[in-house]
């Protein structure tokens, strides 16, 4: 879970950038907008929209933003967008797990197998790393300064967390099976605890270790993937290790 939680940090840290805050706001009107079409515009009754609003709120995307999406997603006609996902490896063997939502799959395939050819990656044929991610059900929860975290804990774990990381100052993690996604959102609930992002998420199960200067080509093809209007989450099981870290931070604040 290491490589995991490492990399949660280190994205929120990216996710502060003002560069990459429009992304950032793009993916979370996109899964309203699919939110939306699939289930309604009512959020009590549609638990796909109401965890997309909440995480829009966790990414500070401002209201009357959210309140326009579901206007619009509700109003406009066209065909629900489509979730799709990619597996393949970097140069140096990381499995890389793609997730996308898109109005246009011809699109999307030849956009991320061009990202994958640019970085001398292969794309692969899907369950092709499958095997080395397990979906788990994510929650990021702000810290609190009155709040009692053994405890919380406790709660947590009686709901069906399986792991709980609170190295980070700001942040838990909480990581717990899917099945008991809704189980510890409920929970989070009765708390009066509203996380700053819930999901489903490909935690990998087997980490693989590069030297710096490789590791960094890596994240590079990571970021480009990111970029692309269609994706929604990028997985990879490179270790994050703390000399990358350091590297990552350097090369961010240079």
């Amino acid at each position: 879970m290491a490589g995991h939680s490492k990399w949660a940090n280190i994205k929120r840290r990216k996710e502060a950038q003002d560069a990459k805050r429009a992304k950032i706001f793009t993916r979370a009107v996109k899964e309203i907008n699919a939110a939306v079409k699939e289930g309604g515009s009512d959020p009590e009754s549609n638990s796909r929209l109401r965890t997309a609003i909440q995480n829009a709120k966790g990414v500070n995307l401002p209201k009357d933003k959210i309140e326009r999406a579901i206007k619009k997603a509700s109003s406009e006609g066209g065909a629900q967008p489509q979730k799709v996902s990619f597996e393949g490896y970097s140069p140096d063997g990381v499995a890389i797990f793609v997730e996308c939502l898109t109005d246009n799959n011809n699109r999307t395939v030849s956009n991320i197998r061009a990202i994958f050819n640019k970085f001398g990656g292969s794309l692969g044929k899907n369950g092709s790393i499958q095997f080395m991610f397990e979906q788990k059900a994510v929650f990021t929860i702000p810290k609190k300064e009155d709040m009692d975290l053994e405890e919380f804990e406790l709660e947590l774990i009686d709901a069906g967390a399986e792991d709980i990381d609170a190295e980070d100052e700001e942040f838990l993690t909480v990581t717990a099976a899917k099945e008991d996604f809704g189980n510890i959102q409920k929970k989070l609930e009765e708390l009066g605890i509203q996380p700053k992002n819930s999901s489903l998420q490909q935690v990998p199960t087997i980490t693989k270790e590069l030297d710096v200067e490789s590791a960094l080509k890596v994240m590079k093809m990571i970021d480009a993937f990111e970029d692309d209007d269609d994706v929604q989450n990028v997985y990879h099981n490179m270790e994050l290790t703390d000399e990358l870290q350091k590297a990552l931070t350097e090369q961010e604040y240079s």
